[in-house]
């Protein structure tokens, strides 16, 4: 691989997903990236490996240019724009032409996107393909609920992220369990009335707490074909409004039917770059059920660097380098945001916290080599908060919830000898 130290990532929004491509690239190729948030946030503040740049107006597609552009014009490298956030993908994607010359954008055209973006089109699409995916009905923003051919609670979500973005209304959510057609009539009323007019997604609720989850990524080469494909068992969940569903936990290792299931879906799409895929497993009958695909790495993206599958290095080696990561067996790892005392009260299952145990634990936040007396204190402090956060918000785990699902634990990490 030649020398490509002075490549400089520019990624858009301030999360822990944007701190974690940057400290990708560092790790990788030792580099300083740029992240341009709306406002400033704690995640890339007083950080070392990141310049920060603050733009209350990022949203405006036409900001968001002029902006990149000016940064690749003093860039000391290649720039690659990138982010963890939909919308982002989507205006990156919709302004290709107005950027290529200055910066790498490596996500799918906009017709793909619309494909997989659109969750209606995304479940049509499961059907297609004979993908375990919950049985669905859609109704728009405003619209009464009708007659409704589903069982509840149901989960209620927007089809269009980009759209759901920009309106706000008391109770909002990214994802909306919704027990009564009473309750589904008055989410529905109040996005309508706050100008969600795009469609929601209803959807079954498939049974089970959030060990029962599961997370999916690969990457497919410019020509389309899957260079790799890494899950793990989400073994927490976040559930304050804002970040309901995000990974909190997670232990990674092969999920064979999850794996199989997403490389059909991205082969069959022609998907190029990052897919994420949420998944439950059905606890009734072991098999997991894609609820949507979404065209990017995720906030957890760190679990594949830790796992050694760094996203920097799939985009170095089709767009700068030429150059493809080993094929090595990825590392079975314990990802974490959160103390691990609290995986001790949440997740019951003991050949479960056996594996827990014996995984190499990582945090994405937490790096040795970008350490400074004020960064290090608010990561210890927004971990310990995360205490709070759950038992305000978090459910206890069902009993028992993760036995029997998904791919067998090896037997070393049962606790047999």
């Amino acid at each position: 691989m030649r020398n490509l130290a002075a490549v400089h990532p520019v990624i858009l929004g301030g999360d822990a997903g944007a701190y974690s491509l940057a400290r990708a690239f560092h790790e990788g190729y030792g580099v300083r990236s740029t992240v341009v948030s709306i406002r400033p946030t704690p995640n890339v503040a007083h950080s070392s490996i990141i310049r920060n740049v603050v733009e209350p107006r990022l949203d405006d597609p036409a900001v968001m240019v002029e902006l990149i552009r000016r940064i690749a014009a003093t860039a000391p490298g290649p720039v690659i724009a990138l982010t963890c956030v939909d919308w982002y993908v989507r205006a990156l994607a919709e302004h290709r032409a107005q950027l290529e010359d200055v910066a790498v954008v490596p996500y799918p055209s906009v017709e793909l996107l619309d494909r997989v973006m659109d969750k209606q089109r995304f479940s049509e699409l499961c059907q297609e393909l004979d993908v375990p995916h919950p049985r669905t009905a859609v109704r728009d923003g405003g619209e009464p609920v009708g007659d409704l051919d589903l069982s509840f609670p149901v989960i209620a979500k927007p089809g269009d992220n980009t759209a759901w973005h920009q309106v706000s209304f008391p109770g909002k959510a990214k994802v909306h369990l919704v027990r009564d057609p009473a309750e589904l009539a008055e989410l529905l009323r109040a996005a309508g009335d706050a100008g969600y007019r795009r469609p929601m997604i209803i959807q079954e609720y498939v049974p089970g707490d959030d060990s029962q989850m599961r997370i999916m990524t690969t990457y497919s080469d410019r020509e389309g074909a899957v260079r790799m494909a890494w899950g793990g068992r989400v073994l927490l969940e976040e559930h304050t409004p804002g970040t309901l569903g995000n990974p909190a936990a997670i232990l990674t290792g092969r999920l064979s039917q999850v794996e199989d299931d997403a490389r059909r879906l991205v082969e069959y799409l022609g998907w190029t770059g990052f897919a994420n895929f949420d998944v439950k497993m059905d606890p009734r009958t072991g098999v997991g059920h894609f609820f949507e695909l979404n065209p990017r790495t995720g906030r957890s993206n760190y679990y594949l660097t830790a796992s050694g599958l760094n996203p920097a290095a799939y985009w170095m080696g089709d767009f700068l380098t030429g150059s493809w990561p080993n094929a090595a067996e990825p590392l079975e790892v314990l990802y974490r945001i959160v103390p691990g005392f609290l995986l001790d009260k949440y997740v019951n299952d003991e050949s479960v916290r056996a594996a827990v145990r014996r995984a190499p634990v990582v945090h994405p936040l937490k790096y040795r080599r970008d350490l400074s007396p004020r960064r290090d204190a608010w990561v210890r402090i927004a971990e310990l908060n995360q205490v709070r956060k759950f038992a305000q918000y978090h459910p206890l785990q069902e009993p028992g919830g993760m036995s029997g699902v998904g791919d067998p634990l090896p037997s070393s990490d049962r606790g047999v000898a």
